[in-house]
């Protein structure tokens, strides 16, 4: 049986997930979490195969999550799950520790599949994401500048090329609009770009809006 811990901040969601889980008779979902404190508690108390982790999650994000995770719990697979394209963060989740990266629209179709493979010891990568991991593991690329921000600035990064304004954007994160705009000049001096309409255009042009 892979007992399976559902992480992710909208109900509705997570009802459908544990629905399709529930489905399979090799599969049980021993727990449901809907921010970082839950996640934490959740992995602490519950004995999990597998945690099925969203990425864009109300105070510490996915990432940040999943690295406290697997510093307390190093073994425990984590597949990632998100609404955000492959190329915007399959590649960080995975360098991060991840087990495997699923986006939302697939995961009706590919969710049990996904969780059998890290439940199995394997990684569930799709082709795309794998092919960037193996060249910036290589240096057979030259790494974009975007891969040099963190991951709260990378989150700002997109949501901004999104239209999303900093007080949104803070809300999202539970941080306050001040601490965006810290996040917003952090990037921007690193991206070497000065407006929100250049960081929309770097976003557009490197695919990840």
């Amino acid at each position: 049986m892979i007992r399976v811990v559902i992480a992710d901040d909208h109900a509705i969601l997570r009802q459908g997930l544990r629905q399709i889980l529930s489905a399979q008779p090799d599969m049980e979902v021993v727990g449901e979490a809907a921010n970082y404190a839950e996640v934490m508690q959740q992995v602490r108390r519950e004995e999990c195969d597998v945690l099925l982790l969203d990425i864009a999650m109300p105070g510490k994000n996915g990432i940040e999550t999943l690295k406290q995770v697997k510093h307390e719990y190093p073994k425990l697979p984590v597949l990632m799950l998100s609404m955000y394209p492959e190329d915007q963060y399959a590649v960080r989740a995975l360098k991060a520790g991840a087990a495997g990266y699923l986006n939302k629209v697939s995961a009706a179709d590919q969710l049990v599949h996904a969780l059998r493979q890290p439940a199995r010891g394997r990684r569930y990568i799709t082709a795309e994401p794998a092919d960037s991991l193996a060249a910036s593991l290589t240096g057979d690329q030259e790494t974009p500048a975007h891969e040099l921000l963190s991951d709260r600035e990378f989150q700002t990064l997109c949501q901004i090329a999104a239209g999303k304004t900093l007080a949104q954007i803070g809300d999202e994160l539970a941080v306050s609009p001040k601490t965006i705009s810290v996040y917003r000049a952090r990037l921007l001096a690193k991206l070497k770009l000065t407006t929100n309409a250049e960081l929309t255009r770097y976003a557009i042009e490197n695919k990840l809006v």
